[in-house]
């Protein structure tokens, strides 16, 4: 197989993997991050780089979101919502930010493959991807990609499809969204 063959049948993957994807989750999620008051997105690794982009959108679409872990942060409080994205759901630092989010009164939720989890067990709203994650040996999800990437690829695309769904009930456009564009690049 050449290049092409791989973007192709990475393509058609992760077509695979968006058809799993649960409508009534995404909705639930899209709701509650309008009605909250600050968002705080977190993820580690790869899921934490879909995360970043994640929270430039909601910025973008007019939300006060922000990257846990960025030095101007502010602390999370009740109302607030923290959003992770785990394939595993076992990731030590992020369970250790959704016992403190909680414990402050802030709602958590949960992006994962894994919603029986450490993570899961926390999460007040849980968002099942389909996937494999990066720890799989069984096959029991067939991807010729490595570790979790196709994890990490839906979780982009069902992130962009919660800020198109976002966009669409406050009548948000792409045109006032570039107004929010960064502009000291």
């Amino acid at each position: 197989m050449d290049t092409l063959d791989y973007a192709q049948e990475i393509v058609k993957e992760l077509q695979g993997s968006v058809s799993g994807l649960n409508a009534a989750e995404g909705e639930a999620m899209a709701e509650l991050l309008l009605r909250s008051g600050q968002i705080f997105v977190a993820g580690a690794g790869r899921s934490g780089l879909m995360g970043r982009a994640f929270a430039m959108r909601l910025m973008q679409a007019g939300q006060a979101a922000f990257v846990v872990g960025e030095t101007v942060t502010p602390g999370i409080g009740p109302g607030d919502v923290l959003v992770l994205g785990s394939g595993s759901g076992e990731t030590k630092g992020l369970v250790s930010m959704a016992e403190k989010a909680k414990a402050i009164g802030a709602a958590v939720v949960l992006v994962t493959i894994s919603p029986d989890s450490s993570l899961g067990r926390l999460a007040d709203y849980i968002v099942k991807l389909p996937g494999s994650p990066k720890d799989q040996a069984d096959g029991s999800y067939a991807t010729i990609q490595p570790m979790a990437s196709l994890f990490e690829q839906t979780l982009l695309v069902f992130y962009d499809a919660v800020i198109l769904r976002m966009m669409e009930q406050t009548g948000q456009t792409t045109g006032r969204m570039f107004g929010k564009h960064a502009n000291l690049e």
